[in-house]
């Protein structure tokens, strides 16, 4: 069993209070608000650890590189707002994967980004 430090804490309260998938700077910037002393390597090696104790995976973001969600939340598609460029969860999945593509090719799994504004950015 690993020992939850303090640092560890904070990151896992900044996704508990962000039901949507962070990149390492908000990750950061969120987490010094509780521990001043969390740098990035700290995030970085929190996030591996979150990773393989099942409790956050990554995500990969067409224009945002790498970011983190929390797991259990069955499969869901995301909306990256081009205004606040933040990216949020869409529930469930409207796409038929047998109609998607072209007979003979065998999908293993997909993931779909909508592009736009944010409600909060329309106003």
């Amino acid at each position: 069993m690993r020992r939850k430090t303090a640092q560890r804490k904070a990151i896992e309260q900044v996704f508990r209070e962000n039901e949507r998938p962070l990149g390492v700077d908000e990750v950061l910037s969120s987490g010094r608000k509780r521990v001043d002393s969390l740098n990035q390597a700290t995030v970085y090696r929190n996030l591996k650890i979150l990773i393989e104790d099942g409790w956050l995976k990554q995500l990969f973001h067409p224009l945002l590189g790498t970011l983190y969600e929390r797991t259990g939340k069955g499969h869901h598609h995301h909306f990256h707002c081009r205004k606040c460029n933040r990216t949020f969860e869409l529930p469930g999945c409207a796409l038929n994967e047998e109609e998607a593509a072209p007979i003979g090719y065998v999908i293993e799994d997909h993931e779909i980004y909508l592009f736009g504004i944010c409600p909060t950015c329309a106003k």
